[in-house]
């Protein structure tokens, strides 16, 4: 006899107390926290809650008795249903203070470390159509949302053409507008996607991992420059190439044109072999004078005008007069080790990925930058006390890292090299706090600075210098 499923409890008329993690909001209940997606502080409602903890809860709104006066009307009609933008019915003002708030929580909750006054958060001039690279993915399984199951909508197929489902890996949001990305991203897949559904490409199928269209990485610059990368998950060098000279002709702004035949059980391409169809294999970005190539393996920063102010505060906390050795950790493709090389005798960056080392070279070489070394492999396992000693200890080091944050070995090689300050950007504030509080004994923080890369979600970006005490 099948169990009978618990009925899922209904709070009532709840008030809405505040922004948590993750972009959701929060309230209490039972002595429960419960977070809830796309709410407001302020917001009345009727909550279902579906999912319970020892010590949380978490909760889906069914009914708004009062709307937050903090409320705006959110912009995109994929709002609430794909993932991203999260915040987009918070006004832009509020973002930045829940944004401050939320670096100082964590570097005081869990950093534990003294702070000096945290400096008011560099909110991003654009807040629309800000970045510069997008991935879209093709899936047989569009997701359906609440109004088209409601409605009994029937599609002639399922195939979509956009962002995955947070929580279902295997469904995809069928993408109409994005207002990430300048809209000749929005043009370019919405043609693709067209010719794909008129001459009967199939799309992928990604739990039985059949099809042929996969995924598409669209990346534009400052520069005017284009990139495309198509991954095709078999080879069909008729089908594939038909589709790449279509897109060619359609688009001739686009500049680097490249495709990737990837049969592996993900979609990540940067073990693979990336060809050129048309154009260049790379495009340019600029700051400040600088050009900077990215491949389309490499990092670079997803808010390229905003990434000029990020790159700007680390180099003045960095406090460079000319003299100094400077090691750049995570250098990526060279940006920020390149930015401040005019300021420095000699800086050394160390970055994971190979590609992006060659890219950071290049970069220095057509910048006519001849002061900057540069090592490819994992960070623990370069930056050891017999390469701090071959390469001389560092006066600033400046560190990158992914939201993982540093691994220890990388964090005890930084104290046993003792330069003067440390500048430590950082994407996750969490992490950021725990590496602080590991170094505290031996470095004091005095600045700090929010810079949000990301209007519209909870992410931002974090520089704090540190000086030895």
């Amino acid at each position: 006899m099948a169990r009978k499923r618990k009925e899922l409890p209904v709070v009532e008329q709840i008030e809405i107390l505040d922004v948590a993690a993750e972009g959701k909001a929060l309230t209490r209940w039972n002595d429960k926290v419960i977070f809830v997606p796309f709410a407001a502080p302020g917001d009345i409602v009727d909550l279902q809650v579906f999912r319970q903890k020892k010590s949380f809860a978490e909760g889906r709104i069914l009914k708004y008795h009062k709307y937050s006066d903090l409320r705006t009307e959110p912009f995109c009609e994929h709002f609430t249903v794909c993932g991203g933008c999260k915040w987009q019915h918070l006004p832009y003002s509020e973002q930045l203070k829940f944004k401050q708030q939320q670096v100082f929580d964590n570097l005081s909750r869990i950093g534990k470390v003294e702070l000096p006054e945290i400096t008011p958060i560099m909110g991003s001039e654009k807040t629309e159509f800000y970045r510069n690279k997008l991935e879209f993915t093709f899936s047989n399984k569009r997701w359906l949302t609440f109004e088209d199951m409601e409605n009994n909508v029937v599609y002639d197929n399922m195939n979509a053409l956009g962002f995955h489902i947070p929580g279902a890996f295997d469904k995809v949001l069928d993408v109409n507008k994005c207002w990430l990305q300048e809209d000749i991203s929005n043009q370019i897949r919405l043609a693709i996607k067209e010719y794909a559904l008129a001459n009967d490409l199939e799309f992928f199928d990604l739990k039985r991992q059949e099809g042929f269209l996969r995924t598409m990485i669209i990346r534009t610059s400052t520069t005017g420059e284009i990139m495309l990368i198509i991954s095709f998950y078999h080879e069909d060098k008729e089908a594939r190439e038909a589709l790449l000279a279509h897109v060619a002709e359609k688009f001739p702004q686009i500049t680097a044109l490249m495709y990737v035949i990837n049969s592996k059980c993900n979609d990540t391409i940067t073990d693979q072999e990336i060809c050129v169809y048309k154009g260049n294999d790379h495009i340019f970005e600029q700051m400040e004078g600088l050009k900077f190539k990215i491949g389309p393996k490499s990092f670079y920063q997803t808010n390229s005008e905003q990434a000029y102010r990020l790159y700007s505060v680390t180099r003045e906390f960095a406090g460079l007069t000319g003299n100094e050795h400077v090691y750049d950790l995570y250098t990526g493709t060279g940006t920020i080790a390149n930015f401040v090389a005019s300021k420095a005798a000699k800086v050394v960056g160390i970055e994971y990925v190979p590609e992006a080392i060659e890219d950071a070279k290049v970069n220095s070489d057509i910048n006519n930058i001849s002061n900057t070394l540069f090592y490819a492999g994992d960070m623990k396992d370069i930056l050891t006390l017999d390469f701090i000693k071959e390469h001389g200890r560092p006066d600033v080091i400046i560190t990158d890292p992914p939201r993982a944050g540093m691994h220890e070995d990388v964090i005890n090689a930084i104290l046993f090299a003792e330069p003067k300050r440390i500048v430590y950007v950082s994407c996750n504030p969490a992490t950021q706090a725990r590496d602080l509080q590991l170094m505290d004994a031996k470095y004091k923080v005095t600045k700090v600075q929010p810079v949000d890369m990301f209007p519209h979600t909870h992410h931002v970006e974090n520089v704090v210098l540190l000086e030895l005490r």
